[in-house]
């Protein structure tokens, strides 16, 4: 390198292209014995005497001190370091042949600098031999003997030469590396020749140029060629006085020279160096660009002095260089170049950490200089590019890109596309390959209200064929969930649909999921074909335009419906559709459905409804069952024009039907019947589809079931036209509807039905007469039968139908006149005549004669062989025959005589003197009569012995026992020796009514033990409350005589001993025996806190008696042990209201029964959560009063190496004794904190019952030890101690550990005052969170942290703020300095926007300083600070939003020349424009000035509504309105003001000034905002001036202004 180096600050000659060559080979052309020689060949001047002079000595270089000319090495220093790879260097050059030699030189003894001469070994021959005949030799010619040990670290660094070394060189063009051999193939050199060339050179200003660098690279070993161009900029910057070094000290300016690389970097394999001093170093940066500059380096040349306060101030500047370099790339670029070429460019930024921290640090400030430059192309659609700062772009999703790029080829314009709060990046940026740049730069996507703007607003849905509307709209299903659910996506017009003119019109996803537009469209089927389907699709499309009701559906347009189907993402997309749009899918029976719930009330639609099914039905587009289902479920026309929804039936229209010949009115109206309209009869024409009534009144009847007799069912009701005789048409008719009714096996209604038996209806004839009858009073017999009958009875006339009026066809309908009630047999004749015969004993008695003609008419129907029975059977059950029990039927009567005596004794009998119609005469074993007649159980009473024996033999014969049973139960009628009983109360021992044994155990009579044990168990159940302290003792007396004899309880009543409740308790309620305890000794101590079902031993019950028979209550399950007991105080448990009446002796007790519970269940017993309940009271003593078991402590001596007894509630042992710590398994089961590491929580909440340093600090020691942490807002705090025994409890928030300072007193709780102990604090540190030292945000608190801050001010202060701090000072009060986020406060730069939001805002948002500028502090220097760490101006922040002009016709259109747009005006603005800074040509000058003049000027006489937004980091937005006196709208080349009324006085007049100046500045360089504020400055002082032309004039010449003659013709042009 040091070669290299040298060669580049020789001279050359200027025809030649300075080059270098490296020629190495295996040839002792010295003679030395040298095993290699390297030749280095260069063209330069040669050398001079004076540089053989330099050469020849140390430290006298002829460059030194030149480094200002260009020089980047001294000669002689630099060519002495070949020492290190020969011992010999040949200098041969301008006539020159000399060597040096680094053995000491004998003649004076100095070695390294005295030259020698050389004639031979080598001579120039030799030279040329090997450099190649075929041309000269360079100027310069270095011949170097290598040592040994240096051939192969020379042939290596030979072979690693970088491609990119001539980078940075300015006069060296081109170096090659080549290996001679004899024998090539022993070459190991990388043979390579690099060539530099500059294309052009661009001055930009005096201090930057740029210009493009061609390198190129042949390997000579594989002949392969590479090549890259490279952008360099190079700049020139102020050496700063705190960078300047002694080495440099001549040196007055930086000079910086960044390489962007087009193409892939030259290497040769290895990693490419970023940074160089002329030559590379070996510093990787991994930064996309190349950094050259005069650093200093370290001596090997690896890497540059990184803590060099020289480079320090080199790398300063690059972020500079590296911006004016960037943004000449991409905005000096041609005009014609496409936008997509400058997306490379941005590779060039430096996105990746560096390794080292010095250049991280110049990323950074790369960064942060981008974000202020507006460097990101936005797509215009225009040849117009234009940039932006990174925070105002936005990104778009790829989806959305192929969008808008179909769309513009569509002719959709989008020169909008940057209108909606986002100017968008160029689609040629917007790719995945350059997220990393994007991200780092800020620049993010879009928020997701974007894109709904950007639809409604660019005419993309209605302005794009079929496949690109589908496309949008998949976008916006695929990214519905996750991006548009929640925006105004769903309230833009996008989903199209067919309106009632049959157009295309779009309606908003809102209207469809509230049904405010039912959007529709076919569902195609699998099972039929595509023809069929469109077909069905434009049959209901057709039919629609009929239903254009409010409620009805919106179709999609077909062409979209046929699109979708052969979209490849239609499943995706169609259920997206379905499911979040609520686009319906309909077939043609799904659109009937549908539009069935949509008629409403418009009987018209009803009618057409109808007219769509037939039709639908009649070409096949609905089957007969959906028909079916539609018509059962559609609204009716009724024939009052009213619409009926509901209905169980329908009726043919009256005029076209046989209901109404029949029965006249309508009987179905009461059972939601339906009578069709006539307007179903009207022909009608519906969707150019007709049909004739009668084919409709048929499928109205075949599918609607439009019924008509006789088909109909009829209603339950009675009908009125049969009340009267019908005519023979009618009556057959009638016959004919219920013959159909049996056909179909409908049952007849009862109503119906009995109208028609009971109506008059029918023609008959009596006895020759005619008249009318109803059926079921009427008869068709035989002719002969019926004279038979008429003549024999003389009690009723036969009424038979009269055949001759109705013919034969009578005959047809028998079964439905027997139906009707009509009689045909002879025995329902009889029943005729016997019926009315026994209405008349209904009436009254029959008379003796009527009697006696009943008698002789059954004589003559025997007499005339015609059975009698059915006319008997009519009337035997019937009471009108005289018994002496009053009129009776003829069955059970019964003729008297002695075998009747004893059963008259306990039975009723009915006596009559005569036999025939099944009198009884005589006994006859009649027990089952004398059973039914039984007399009542009062008249049962007191028996005798016959009476009793003929009751047991009338069980034993009857059958009918139960009755006797049921009759007999409870009645006392049985003798007893102790007087009569019930049958239960008797017993029954030997006798003779033994032989009845059966019998009378069905009377429930008691015979033997067992059986008289069983009454008595039953008689125990039942009297087991009621038993007397008497009865009780008896009963226990009696079990203890039973125990030695063979007889025993039997198992029901061992069962009711033990589960009836009949033992009283002290309690005072009955228990079972299971249920109590016999209190003894063992008890005493427990019963005081529980309360346990002894029984009761007092002497106003059992008494001590009860004791006697301990065994027997304890075998029958009384508990009288203690240990058997433990189940009762778990349930029994009741303390005292004053624990203080608890004894140790009661508290043992219990611990005992806690102890046996855990012992018989080994340990695992579950308490019931009711006890829990009940020891949860405070019942335990401990040093702090009674607690409840869960807040007392056991102290044992576990405890006592952390605590004494005395810091917490542990369990008092003065009381209980030291024997409470053998319960420490039963305390723990009930919750007592028996665990050294449990008991942080409890001792923790009694911290505050202590005052002493010590103790504290003790309890502290503890709870460090087991890691407790404060769990509530109470035992989070920190004793501060005042003394040995005061002090107070604080918040942690007011500690710290430490105040090295000790600026904080008054303001922290310093703990390291009151707690030596290290370990002490590490535990408020950890516990509470207290801070080991006070916070940036505490020292902010304190002014003159700022004002150290300012002294002490730095790059590293700078980071570390920024960092770190997250709260700035924003108010001031008697308490201190308020603080606020960092990102929630702002530097008041606008005063009137401080004003505005000071007012609205419910806390201060502005940063605070003193009232008083300190000289320690001023005010500039500190917002300086507050700016460097990331303070946001609140201009900047702010969104401003002007409001549009609503009612345009009331503003009054001017000539702005005559108010506002003067010549002088006019005059500024273009000489403003006019400055070569703004490179405004003087076309685009008079177009900006045309603009303006040709804007339509609207004045107003109310100001204008601007609403502004301020974003805070919580997501929160404040929001107010301002009013301003002028509006720009650029877009509509409109601008509005309000009047102007200059005698309103000054601040009237300022104000207008402000904003007149600031809508014309910012709408002139609305792209050059950089110069925004110095037009916006002139126009305003020159708006006071009134725009005097003299006045404007000497203000142009203060600022340097002036316009040229094209500028005065264009004037005087527009101002003549």
């Amino acid at each position: 390198m040091e070669l290299i180096q040298n060669a580049e600050d020789n001279e050359y000659m200027e025809e030649v292209d300075p080059s270098l060559e490296f020629l190495i080979t295996s040839e002792d052309i010295t003679g030395t014995g040298a095993p290699a020689t390297l030749l280095i060949f260069n063209n330069e001047k040669g050398f001079s005497s004076k540089n053989i002079d330099s050469i020849c000595s140390v430290g006298r270089s002829t460059k030194k001190g030149n480094r200002k000319l260009g020089y980047i090495g001294e000669k002689g220093i630099g060519f002495k370091s070949v020492f290190l790879i020969t011992t010999q260097p040949y200098i041969f050059s301008n006539g020159y042949q000399i060597r040096f030699n680094e053995e000491p030189c004998p003649h004076c003894n100095l070695g390294y600098i005295v030259p020698e001469w050389v004639e031979e070994n080598p001579r120039l021959s030799d030279i040329q031999q090997i450099y190649g005949s075929k041309k000269s030799l360079p100027t310069t010619t270095i011949v170097l003997p290598l040592k040994p040990d240096k051939v192969k670290p020379v042939k290596q660094q030979l072979s690693s030469v970088h491609p990119e070394v001539l980078l940075f060189l300015t006069k060296l063009k081109r170096l090659s590396v080549r290996e001679h051999n004899k024998n090539p193939k022993l070459n190991t050199v990388s043979a390579i020749a690099i060539t530099s060339e500059t294309n052009f050179v661009t001055r930009k200003n005096i201090d930057a140029e740029s210009s493009t660098l061609h390198l190129s690279a042949e390997r000579k070993n594989n002949g392969s060629n590479a090549e890259c161009s490279y952008y360099m900029w190079k700049q020139k910057f102020p050496v700063r006085h705190e960078n300047r070094v002694e080495r440099r000290m001549d040196v007055q300016e930086l000079v910086i020279i960044l390489a962007f690389p087009f193409g892939e970097r030259l290497n040769r394999g290895t990693s490419s160096p970023g940074i160089y001093a002329f030559l590379p170093t070996e510093m990787i940066t991994n930064f996309p660009f190349i950094i050259q500059a005069d650093f200093l380096l370290a001596s090997s040349r690896e890497t540059i002095l990184l803590d060099s306060k020289w480079n320090q101030g080199i790398l300063d500047c690059v972020s500079s260089a590296f911006i004016a370099a960037f943004i000449s790339l991409i905005q000096t670029s041609d005009q014609n170049v496409p936008p997509s070429s400058l997306a490379p460019m941005f590779r060039f930024i430096p996105v990746n950490n560096s390794s080292y921290q010095e250049l991280n640090e110049v990323r950074n400030s790369i960064k942060k200089k981008l974000d202020q430059e507006n460097i990101i192309p936005s797509e215009s659609y225009t040849e117009q590019k234009f940039f932006h700062k990174p925070c105002e772009v936005g990104r778009l999703m790829p989806d959305f890109w192929n969008i808008l790029e179909k769309a513009e080829k569509q002719g959709v314009s989008l020169l909008n596309l940057s209108s909606h709060g986002k100017y968008i990046l160029t689609s040629s940026f917007d790719k995945g390959e350059y997220d990393h740049i994007l991200s780092f730069l800020g620049v993010e996507p879009v928020n997701n209200e974007w894109y709904a703007k950007c639809i409604q607003s660019s005419n993309l849905v209605a302005g794009v064929d079929k496949d690109l509307y589908l496309d949008i709209l998949l976008f916006v299903a695929e990214n519905w969930k996750s991006k548009f659910d929640n925006t105004e996506m769903k309230i833009i017009p996008l989903i199209k649909y067919l309106g009632v003119d049959g157009g295309v019109s779009l309606c908003s996803i809102n209207e469809c999921r509230n049904s405010y537009k039912v959007v529709c469209s076919y569902k195609y089927s699998r099972h039929s074909s595509w023809a069929i389907n469109l077909n069905n699709s434009s049959w209901l499309i057709n039919w629609n335009k009929e239903f254009h009701c409010v409620a009805s559906p919106f179709f999609m347009p077909q062409n979209t419906q046929v699109a979708i189907r052969l979209f490849p993402k239609k499943m995706t997309l169609q259920q997206w559709l379905q499911e979040h749009v609520k686009v319906v899918a309909l077939d043609v029976y799904d659109y009937a459905v549908h539009l069935k719930d949509c008629i409403n009330n418009d009987g018209k639609l009803a009618i057409a409804f109808v007219h769509f099914l037939y039709h639908s039905f009649s070409k096949g587009h609905l089957s007969k069952a959906q028909v079916d289902h539609l018509y059962s479920i559609m609204p009716l026309v009724n024939n009052y024009g009213n619409l009926i929804r509901q209905r169980k039936g329908v009726l043919v229209p009256a005029n076209q039907s046989k209901w109404a010949g029949l029965i006249g009115s309508n009987p179905w109206r009461g059972e939601s019947y339906v009578e069709l309209g006539e307007e179903y009869l009207r022909p009608r024409s519906f969707a150019g589809e007709s049909c004739s009534r009668e084919k409709l009144l048929e499928f109205l009847k075949t599918h609607v079931a439009a019924s008509d007799i006789p088909d109909i069912s009829p209603p339950n009701v009675a009908i009125p036209a049969v009340s009267a005789p019908l005519t023979k048409q009618n009556a057959f008719l009638l016959l004919d509807w219920i013959q159909n009714l049996k056909c179909r096996r409908t049952q007849i209604p009862d109503k119906f039905l009995m109208s028609i038996k009971e109506g008059s209806w029918l023609k008959i004839t009596t006895n020759g007469c005619s008249g009318c009858r109803p059926p079921s009073q009427s008869f068709m017999l035989t002719s002969s039968l019926g004279n038979i009958l008429q003549n024999g009875s003389v009690l009723a006339d036969i009424p038979l139908i009269d055949q001759s009026f109705y013919g034969d066809q009578i005959n047809k309908y028998k079964e439905e006149l027997k139906t009707i009630g009509v009689m045909f047999g002879y025995g329902e004749a009889c029943e005729f005549i016997g019926k009315h015969l026994m209405s008349l004993a209904d009436s009254s008695t029959l008379t003796r004669d009527q009697v006696l003609s009943v008698l002789n008419f059954i004589r003559f129907l025997t007499a005339n062989y015609l059975a009698p029975e059915k006319f008997i059977n009519t009337i035997k059950e019937r009471r009108w025959l005289r018994t002496s029990r009053g009129d009776m039927s003829p069955v059970g009567s019964v003729l008297f005589n002695n075998e009747w005596k004893v059963a008259s004794q306990i039975s009723n009998l009915p006596l009559h003197r005569y036999r025939s119609l099944g009198v009884l005469i005589g006994f006859s074993a009649s027990y089952k009569l004398v059973v039914d007649n039984l007399k009542s159980p009062s008249s049962l009473s007191s028996l005798t012995a016959e009476a009793v024996i003929f009751i047991l033999e009338c069980m034993h014969r009857s059958g009918q026992s139960n009755k006797l049973i049921e009759t007999l139960s409870g009645v006392k009628c049985f003798k007893t020796n102790i007087g009569y009983r019930s049958p239960g109360e008797c017993f029954l021992f030997d006798s003779h009514i033994f032989l009845y044994r059966n019998e009378l155990q069905q009377l429930a009579v008691n015979m033997g033990f067992e059986e008289t044990a069983k009454v008595f168990a039953q008689s125990f159940k039942q009297q087991a409350a009621s038993m007397t302290e008497e009865k009780v003792l008896s009963f226990l007396s009696c079990y203890t005589l039973l125990k030695d004899t063979p007889h025993k309880f039997p198992p029901e009543l061992r069962k009711y001993v033990r589960e009836v409740k009949w033992l009283r308790t002290r309690l005072g309620d009955l228990r079972s025996p299971s249920n109590c305890i016999l209190y003894g000794p063992d008890w005493q101590s427990i019963a005081p806190i529980t309360l346990l079902p002894f029984i009761d031993d007092s002497d106003n019950y059992y008494g001590k008696d009860i004791h006697k028979y301990k065994k027997e209550l304890k075998s029958i399950g009384v508990v009288t042990e203690f240990k058997d007991g433990v189940k009762f105080i778990v349930d029994g448990l009741f303390f005292p209201q004053d624990p203080s009446i608890i004894t140790p002796a009661n508290v043992v007790a219990l611990l005992e029964f806690i102890h046996i519970l855990l012992h018989d269940h080994e340990g695992r017993y579950k308490f019931p959560e009711t006890f829990y309940e009940r020891i949860s009271k405070k019942w335990l003593k401990t040093n702090d009063g009674y607690r409840p078991p869960d807040q007392c402590l056991l102290f044992d001596s576990t405890w006592a190496s952390h605590l004494k007894h005395t810091d917490g509630p542990f369990l008092d042992e003065g009381f209980y004794g030291s024997n409470i710590r053998s319960y420490k398994k039963e305390l723990n089961a009930i919750d007592v904190i028996v665990d050294v590491k449990k008991g942080c929580p409890l001792i923790a909440r009694h911290l505050d019952c202590h005052h002493e340093l010590l103790t504290i600090s003790r309890i502290y020691n503890y709870l460090s030890k087991f890691g407790w942490e404060p769990d509530t807002d109470a035992a989070n705090r920190i004793w501060i101690p005042n003394g040995t025994e005061n002090g107070k409890w604080v918040s942690p928030k007011e500690c710290v550990l430490r105040d090295t300072d000790e600026l904080f007193s008054f303001r922290l709780q310093v703990l390291e005052k009151y707690y030596d102990d290290q370990k002490l604090l590490f535990f408020f540190s950890s516990a509470f969170n207290v801070k080991s030292n006070p916070s940036v945000d505490d020292y902010c608190q304190l002014w003159n942290f700022w004002v150290y801050v300012s002294k002490h001010w730095s790059g590293k202060t700078e980071r570390t703020l920024t960092d770190r701090l997250e709260k700035l000072p924003v108010a001031s009060d008697s308490n201190g300095i308020l603080l606020s986020n960092k990102h929630d406060v702002f530097i008041a730069d606008d005063l009137q926007l401080k004003d505005l939001f000071g007012q609205v805002s419910p806390r201060p948002i502005f940063v605070w300083y003193p009232e008083r500028s300190s000289p320690s502090l001023p005010r500039t220097k500190l917002l300086e600070m507050y700016r460097k760490i990331g303070v946001r101006t609140i201009s900047e922040s702010i969104k401003k939003e002007e409001a549009s002009m609503v009612d345009v016709a009331q503003l009054n259109q001017v000539n702005p020349k005559d108010i506002l747009i003067k010549k002088g005006l006019v005059r500024l603005i273009l000489g403003f424009l006019a400055d070569p800074v703004l490179k405004i040509e003087v076309e685009r000058r008079h177009e900006a000035v045309k603009g303006l003049l040709n804007m339509t000027f609207l004045e107003t006489v109310e100001p204008i509504t601007v609403n502004y937004t301020l974003s805070l980091s919580s997501g929160e937005n404040m929001e107010l309105k301002a009013s301003r006196m002028i509006r720009w709208d650029r877009e509509a080349s409109k601008f509005f003001a309000q009047k102007l009324d200059r005698s309103s006085g000054y601040k009237n007049m300022i104000e207008y000034a402000t904003y007149f100046s600031e809508a014309i500045s910012e709408g002139l360089l609305w792209e050059n905002s950089d110069h925004i504020g110095a037009l916006f400055e002139l126009i305003k002082l020159c708006f006071v001036l009134e725009y005097n032309e003299e006045a404007i004039g000497f203000v142009m010449k203060t600022k340097n202004m002036q316009i040229f003659m094209e500028d005065e013709e264009f004037l005087a042009s527009i101002f003549p």
